[in-house]
């Protein structure tokens, strides 16, 4: 059994599971369990997708509402059934929350969710400690990642109940009407105030139902006259709604801060300044760094420089992916699928996987590229139809020099034009290109002019031989025979010379035309 923190997720053992709340009673409020079914939008795709005790099965019959069992011990559990084998293909998460009924969570002791296959065995236990205020509670998740089912602890809370709960994934939920009362102006809210948290009955069905998904307004056919707004006011989602992904990303930049992660925060801001600019701003992508482990990258390891890219990568990431993670394949003599990188292992993850991975004599772009599209995609080979998926996968290509397999990566970036792979390649060293070469008539001398070491020179003009100014790199992002343009190229002699402005700028050139014709011709469902 896996004891599980805030944050940490594990692979799903079974397709049968049982998610089960466990508090000790005795005065404390009672709990009661939910799930949401959500599509890769975050958000459910219909009132049959909230599985509650009033609504407690859905028709998919992916998820059902087990009810509550008292044990003699003055234990009680509330719990969720399971079946991964029935979930529609359009969704792609399943959450588990509760609500408090008659006080908070923090009232609630030895609040707890243990995932339980089919025998009853436990496979993982998630303690609830700092619980306070809420009057809801998001526990955990179960969510879909590279095709296979994965279970996260996360442990987020509401102080507004079930309908705060519901509502953030697209669930409206009406309060039960007030007796009839004198007409009277309210009075206006203390500050600080938080509204008192709705009752579970508030929660309905048919045939009046209070659940219902927030309506999207009526469209009219070609040329014909607007079609009227008449949906009543309480339909509409309240004015200054923030999107769930929006809501994230406000946690994630919350989280850096209290964790003392203040550089990576400010790299994640300027991220997303570059990213509103091409209106990206709530945009979902998966990461990938495919970075270059051969010989010659010793220098820009030994330096820094690579460690600080990666920190502006994983920055991206975290900006782009929900999980907030880089998965990492290298590339040397051979391939090598190296794990994700996230925020508990950045700091010297260079040092770490150098470790694990050392510099090896030789460059194999297509070693993994094979990896990658088998990660995401299943299979490293021709590919001559569109395979379309919900969201797409941006990587980030670092390399410093010429790779011994030209046909097969041509072969690689030439299948995977029909796959949501968009190749970010980044040349390391001299180049004609280079976007940070400096014209030497436009520089002001301002002392003597200093002169390279023979050493530094022949070096130089070693590697630009060896890389042909990344030729190559510059033949992948104009290569015929594609289904859609699918790479993009920048090559920059110090990667210490960008800004993190610039390069983020760099990193989303092409990536927005990209995703409009991945949109337009069947890449992207989503």
């Amino acid at each position: 059994m896996t004891t599980m923190s805030k944050g940490a997720n594990i692979p799903v053992p079974t397709t049968a599971l049982r998610a089960v709340v466990s508090w000790r009673t005795g005065g404390a409020p009672d709990v009661d369990v939910s799930a949401l079914l959500l599509a890769d939008t975050g958000k459910v795709r219909g009132e049959e997708d909230f599985i509650f005790y009033n609504q407690p099965a859905h028709p998919s019959g992916a998820v059902a509402h087990a009810g509550k069992q008292n044990a003699s011990d003055g234990t009680a559990t509330d719990a969720i059934r399971v079946d991964l084998s029935r979930v529609p293909a359009d969704v792609v998460r399943i959450v588990v929350g509760a609500s408090a009924d008659g006080g908070t969570f923090g009232q609630v002791p030895g609040l707890a969710l243990k995932l339980l296959d089919e025998a009853g065995r436990e496979h993982a236990v998630f303690d609830i400690a700092d619980a306070t205020t809420e009057t809801a509670f998001l526990f955990g998740e179960l969510y879909l990642r590279n095709g296979a089912w994965k279970f996260r602890a996360v442990g987020q809370g509401y102080a507004s109940g079930l309908a705060g709960l519901a509502t953030d994934f697209g669930i409206a939920v009406d309060a039960e009407p007030e007796p009839p009362a004198a007409p009277q102006a309210p009075p206006a809210p203390a500050a600080g105030y938080t509204p008192p948290p709705m009752p579970p009955s508030a929660v309905q069905t048919a045939p009046n139902p209070a659940v219902r998904t927030l309506p999207t307004a009526p469209t009219a056919p070609a040329g014909a006259p607007p079609v009227p707004q008449t949906a009543p006011p309480q339909a509409a989602p309240a004015s200054g709604t923030v999107s769930l992904k929006k809501q994230k990303l406000v946690n994630m930049e919350k989280r850096l801060g209290e964790e003392g992660h203040g550089r990576l925060l400010d790299l994640t801001k300027k991220a997303a300044v570059s990213l509103e600019k091409r209106g990206l701003g709530e945009h979902t992508a998966r990461v990938a760094l495919c970075l270059d482990i051969s010989a010659s990258m010793q220098n820009l390891f030994q330096s820094g420089k690579v460690q600080a890219l990666v920190e502006r990568v994983l920055s991206l990431g975290l900006r782009f992916d929900d999980n907030g993670e880089v998965d990492v394949f290298l590339f040397g003599q051979n391939g090598h699928e190296a794990g994700t990188l996230n925020l508990k292992q950045y700091q010297g993850w260079t040092n770490q996987m150098l470790q694990r991975y050392p510099l090896e004599g030789g460059t194999d772009y297509a070693a993994a590229m094979r990896l990658l599209r088998e990660n995401y995609f299943k299979s490293s080979g021709p590919r001559h139809a569109p395979l379309a998926d919900r969201v797409p996968v941006y990587v980030m290509f670092i390399t410093d020099g010429m790779t011994s397999t030209e046909q097969l990566t041509r072969e690689q970036v030439t299948y995977s034009s029909y796959e949501p792979i968009f190749w970010q390649f980044m040349g390391i060293g001299p180049s004609p290109k280079a976007v940070d070469k400096v014209d030497p008539s436009a520089t002001v001398q301002t002392g003597p002019k200093k002169k390279p070491k023979l050493a530094e020179r022949l070096q130089n003009k070693l590697i630009e031989k060896l890389t042909g100014g990344f030729a190559f790199l510059e033949e992948l992002d104009n290569l015929q025979g594609r289904y859609t343009d699918n790479a993009a190229f920048f090559a920059v002699t110090d990667p210490a010379n960008l800004t993190d402005e610039a390069l983020f700028d760099l990193m989303m050139e092409e990536y927005p035309d990209w995703l409009n014709r991945a949109r337009s011709m069947g890449l992207l469902t989503g």
